[in-house]
């Protein structure tokens, strides 16, 4: 069963996301509080705990939740391989997937310290269609079209 293993947040742009208890959605809107916030299409970013453990392997740097400018962790789905339009229900919320990775920061610590970084090809991005919370255990399923 897929679940989210913990929500994160930065209050200001350029500064790491921090884990947090919760997180508030909101439509057209993203998460409340997170300085990405807004109504455009990358609202949300979800990365993998499984993405994550293939750096911990590579990496010195300690990979705690939200360093790689994540807002959900996840474990238990392959977020990877999720089409552009797939809708998610996470907790009592819906999220609809509208981007595959981005590119890099040119000054990601982590690129610059093992040459590879995993929220380019692996971490996606979404925008709120159901309002809600999204917690820490939420379970999470995609949802048939």
């Amino acid at each position: 069963m897929a679940r989210v293993t913990a929500v994160n947040i930065s209050e200001k742009k350029g500064v790491r996301k921090h884990e947090v208890p919760y997180i508030d959605v909101k439509y057209r809107h993203g998460i409340v509080g997170d300085a990405h916030a807004g109504d455009w299409h990358r609202q949300i970013s979800l990365l993998a705990d499984e993405s994550v453990d293939t750096m911990r392997a590579i990496c010195p740097l300690e990979l705690d939740a939200g360093i790689f400018a994540e807002n959900i962790n996840t474990r238990g789905i392959e977020l990877k391989t999720l089409p552009v339009g797939t809708r998610l229900r996470v907790g009592e919320t819906e999220l609809e997937v509208t981007q595959i990775g981005k590119q890099c920061h040119n000054d990601c610590e982590i690129k610059r310290t093992t040459g590879k970084c995993v929220m380019p090809t692996e971490g996606i991005f979404a925008i709120v269609i159901k309002e809600g919370r999204i917690q820490a255990g939420d379970e999470i399923e995609v949802l048939k079209k």
